[in-house]
Formats: C-alpha cells, sequence, structure tokens
C-alpha cells in the first residue's frame, strides 16, 4: 500500500542545511497497522507529512497504492490526498462548527451532495460513538471526543491510508486505550492501512503489526511488534523496550546469591517466553520431575498484540545433574535460557 524509497528530506535555512530524513525505505502491507517510533527530532513526524505531501521531498519516492506522490501535479495531489485520511495530536477541530460539521467539512469541500453527506456524516458519528453529539460544538467535547471527531473527520472521504500524527499524546492514559482499541476496530471493519506515529511504545505494543525504528533522521530497525519487543537487535529500540519492559535484576539478588547449599548446586537464570508457552505449567512439571527447587527472583509477562510474552529470573537449586536437566528441560518446552 506504501512504499517509501531512498526518501531524503533537507531542510535549508539561512545557516545551516538540516538533514531531517536521510535515504529511509519502508514497505507498509495493505490493511495493516504499522508503527513509527523515535524520539522526538528524529525525523518521524517529518516522514508523516511527506506521505501525504505536506512536505516535498528532497528527493526518493512515495508510492501509495501505486502512484508516486512526488511526481503529482497540484490538482493531482488534492485528488490523491482525499484516499489520505489524518488525525492530529491536538485535533485541529473549527471550533465555530458544532462536531457534524467539523466531520462533513471534507466532504463539502470535495463537493458530496447535501443528502449523501448528511447519511456520512450520521453513520460516522455512530462509528466513532458520538451520535448523541452531532450538534454541540468542540468546546463541550472531552479531549477524547474531540480525538473521535477528528477520527471521523479523516474517514469522510473513505480513505485507503490513515494517517495518525501522535494521536494520543495529549491523552490520559485510559482515553489512550479507547482510541486505540476504537483504531483497531476500524482497522479490522474497513480493512483500512493505519499508518501512526508515537514515541510511547505502549501504543505500539497495543495496536501495531509491525514497527520501525526511527533515530537520527534514518530508519534503525523494522519487524512485526513481537519480534522486536522479545528480541530488540538496536539500542534504540533496546531503550524504548526497557522503558516499559526491566529485565535488570536488582542487584541485592546478586549478593544474596553468594551464600551456600549445602551439598547442594544453584544456577541462575533468565526464562523468556512467548505465546502458548507463557500459560503451561512448565516451571511446575520441572520442579516435580527433577527434584529441583526454583527461587523466583524477579519477572514480568505482559501481552503484545494479545499474545502473553514475558521473563522470569530463577535461582535453580538441587543436585547438579538435576539443575542441568532441568534447564534442557524447559529449552526442550519452548523457553529461551540465559544463564546469568
Amino acid at each position: 500500500m506504501i512504499e517509501i524509497k531512498n526518501l531524503t528530506k533537507i531542510y535549508h535555512t539561512a545557516h545551516q542545511d538540516i538533514l531531517a530524513l536521510d535515504d529511509v525505505s519502508l514497505s507498509v502491507k495493505r490493511g495493516e497497522i504499522f508503527g513509527i517510533i523515535g524520539l522526538s527530532g528524529a525525523g518521524k513526524s517529518t516522514l508523516i507529512r511527506c506521505i501525504n505531501m505536506l512536505e516535498k521531498p528532497t528527493r526518493g519516492s512515495i508510492m501509495v497504492d501505486g502512484q508516486d506522490i512526488t511526481l503529482l501535479k497540484q490538482q493531482q495531489l488534492r485528488t490523491a490526498r482525499q484516499k489520505i485520511g489524518i488525525i492530529f495530536q491536538q485535533f485541529n477541530l473549527l471550533s465555530s462548527r458544532t462536531v457534524f460539521d467539523n466531520v462533513k467539512f471534507p466532504l463539502e469541500i470535495t463537493g458530496i451532495p447535501a443528502q449523501a453527506a448528511r447519511q456520512r456524516v450520521e453513520q460516522l458519528l455512530d462509528m466513532v460513538g458520538l451520535s448523541d453529539k452531532a450538534r454541540v460544538y468542540p468546546e463541550q467535547l472531552s479531549g477524547g471526543q474531540k480525538q473521535r471527531v477528528g477520527i471521523a473527520r479523516a474517514l469522510a472521504n473513505d480513505p485507503k491510508i490513515l494517517l495518525s500524527d501522535e494521536a494520543t499524546s495529549a491523552l490520559d492514559p485510559q482515553t489512550t486505550r479507547s482510541i486505540l482499541k476504537l483504531l483497531k476496530d476500524i482497522n479490522r471493519q474497513l480493512n483500512l492501512t493505519i499508518l501512526l506515529i508515537t514515541h510511547d511504545m505502549n501504543v505500539i505494543k497495543q495496536i501495531c503489526d509491525r514497527v520501525a525504528v526511527i533515530n537520527n533522521s534514518r530508519i534503525e530497525e523494522v519487524g512485526d511488534v513481537l519480534s522486536i519487543f522479545s528480541n530488540p537487535q538496536t539500542p534504540t529500540a533496546q531503550s524504548f523496550i526497557k522503558a516499559i519492559i526491566n529485565k535488570d535484576d536488582p542487584q541485592e539478588y546478586r549478593k544474596d546469591l553468594i551464600k551456600q547449599h549445602g551439598d547442594k548446586y544453584s544456577r541462575l537464570i533468565r526464562v523468556s517466553f512467548i505465546g502458548a508457552s507463557a500459560g503451561d505449567p512448565v516451571i511446575s512439571a520441572m520442579i516435580k520431575r527433577f527434584d529441583v527447587d526454583a527461587n523466583i527472583l524477579h519477572g514480568n509477562i505482559d501481552r503484545v498484540k494479545d499474545v502473553p510474552f514475558g521473563h522470569l529470573t530463577l535461582e535453580l537449586i538441587g543436585s547438579r545433574s538435576g539443575v542441568e536437566r532441568s534447564m534442557s528441560f524447559l529449552q526442550d518446552n519452548g523457553l529461551d535460557i540465559e544463564v546469568l
């Protein structure tokens, strides 16, 4: 659906040239929710503005549904933009218009007949759960309701792509979850391709199929979300993951482990698990089968796209053979083992 090749954007100022995007290449599949995550200044906002040509790239190509939008003339570009919806962090609603008229505004611009426009607006307000707010003004709405209006407006012209520019950054966590659920439902109902940018890995975790990590104007890592969470390859991705999933074991554990267990043997391991293995009683079965004790020192379990994953730090105590066979048993049952 979106194919970006060798995209570069340079801003020219009186004193210097600023490289905002550096030879970026990216592919977004039809119907997927694709996330782009990066810190402020990494280039993600420039990238999303280039996709709908609010910013003209210095060089490179952007194919949207088979059409290179960087080559379009102004009238052709206006037509192409009608199929690219966008929602913003600060909502960008017209304060003098009601909710109904805000959503209708794009339809007025494209010349949709009044009756057809009315039916479309009513359908969209029902989809975002705001049918009862049609005649109120933006100042009477909560932040989450304003963003729902923004989403309905972005969908007015039945776009093929929806761009989300930090759409949940101004919202509280509970409202963010409700907006992300709405976007996920829209994606499924309409088979709509959604490209969102964010600096919050929790947003990526809850909604995205795949993610690209951008840093210093370049794409550093791309992959499906579960792979990035379970095995990030770059320092930037690792820092984002660590912000919500801390694998570092408290140092006091290490101190406590310098102790004697009589004639027993001990090993400190980290057990990582994904998917079905997270729900299996593997640890319990290991203890019974090999006559070892498992001292749970640290760990967490989370979910990415409804798939459980996590890690546990264990001290295994028993005979040497029992402990070694226990670790092999865990690996044979689909768990990753790291000896600490």
